[in-house]
């Protein structure tokens, strides 16, 4: 199951805009800089074959350049730990994509399969220590088998080594997110949360700015403070906007910008936008989590949909933790409040 803050990825690219700035600002290809936004087609991903499940949390867009098209495989990797076997799986990934095309016949007019840029974005911790190509996994084949064995690379994005001068330098709206997850507090009181300020002053798609919530939801959830939730919701507000400003910038002073549930333990955390803030303290691991999912599952639920009826509330506030992140990864493609809940999403 994805995490939260994979599923705020997911809302990310599922827009042009930021998938040509992941490529064209933190990779070295240089092939979509000046390709227009209409060229993006956006794929469905779940792919089933006869032994393996469907995808449906990584993202793949399709793009024309000129007559042909160059297919973009993003894997996101919002997790901890470092996954060895990458190279196997992207190439697995890749074979389905490209048997779907088959089975679909989109083909080049020479049935010849298109070429595919394998990205792997990864925000993890420890250094990525992975083979970035299938060749590393495999055992020194006999010389004669050599030219036989299967072949796989992967272009590596690992956020947490980027270089911070450049990120600082970079104007794009992709940059300004990454600095946010990535800087401590004082660095996003003071030029991060202004930019993003202005950002969404200026921002003129609706849809953007709702999935730039959905990340800072997402990012709620794995442990960030929740006044980072309280800024995006009051931005789109367009209230007293230097008030807040100044607001929020002494309550980050006084309580830095956390990552992560450290020891255990989440404090404060947003128990939805539509009551204002929730305050409490939930002691151990497993049940801090649950309380983070649940105030990024009802805050996201607002973005979308609005106030969240009483009888939808009452049962968030008893879901369990799995019923809390299915929720969440159904919330953002479900068109409505009752194709997830049901009659309990009703109005009371």
């Amino acid at each position: 199951m994805p995490t939260p803050h994979d599923l705020g990825y997911r809302s990310l690219f599922a827009h042009p805009e930021l998938v040509r700035e992941l490529i064209t600002d933190f990779t070295s290809f240089k092939l979509l800089d000046d390709v227009a936004l209409s060229a993006f087609e956006r794929v469905n991903p779940a792919y089933v074959s006869e032994h393996l499940s469907a995808r449906q949390d990584d993202v793949v867009w399709r793009v024309r350049l000129g007559d042909e098209f160059l297919y973009v495989y993003i894997l996101l990797e919002c997790q901890s730990g470092v996954d060895r076997w990458m190279a196997l799986r992207m190439q697995t990934y890749i074979g389905l994509l490209y048997q779907d095309l088959i089975k679909r016949h989109e083909l080049s007019p020479g049935l010849l399969l298109p070429p595919v840029l394998p990205l792997v974005f990864y925000n993890g911790v420890p250094r990525w220590s992975a083979s970035m190509e299938l060749a590393g996994l495999l055992m020194q084949a006999p010389a004669e088998l050599a030219a036989f064995q299967p072949s796989q690379r992967y272009v590596l994005i690992d956020q947490q080594r980027l270089d911070r001068t450049a990120l600082e330098e970079n104007a794009s709206l992709l940059a300004l997110l990454f600095r946010f997850e990535l800087s401590v507090g004082p660095d996003v009181v003071y030029q991060v949360l202004p930019a993003l300020k202005t950002w969404f002053a200026a921002a003129p798609q609706a849809s953007l700015r709702r999935s730039v919530q959905v990340w800072i939801n997402a990012l709620l959830a794995r442990g960030a403070s929740e006044r980072a939730l309280l800024v995006v919701d009051s931005v789109e507000e367009g209230a007293d906007m230097k008030g807040k400003l100044d607001t929020w910038a002494e309550e980050f002073e006084e309580l830095g910008f956390q990552k992560g549930c450290a020891q255990g333990k989440a404090e404060g955390v947003a128990e939805g936008i539509a009551k204002g803030k929730a305050e409490g303290k939930a002691e151990g691991k497993a049940e801090g989590q649950v309380i983070a999912l649940r105030g990024a599952l009802k805050s996201l639920l607002r973005v979308r949909f609005g106030d969240v009826p009483e009888r939808t509330a009452q049962r968030i506030e008893q879901a369990t933790q799995a019923e809390l992140e299915g929720w969440i990864g159904r919330s953002i493609d479900s068109p409505s409040l009752p194709a997830l809940f049901g009659d309990d999403a009703a109005p009371a």
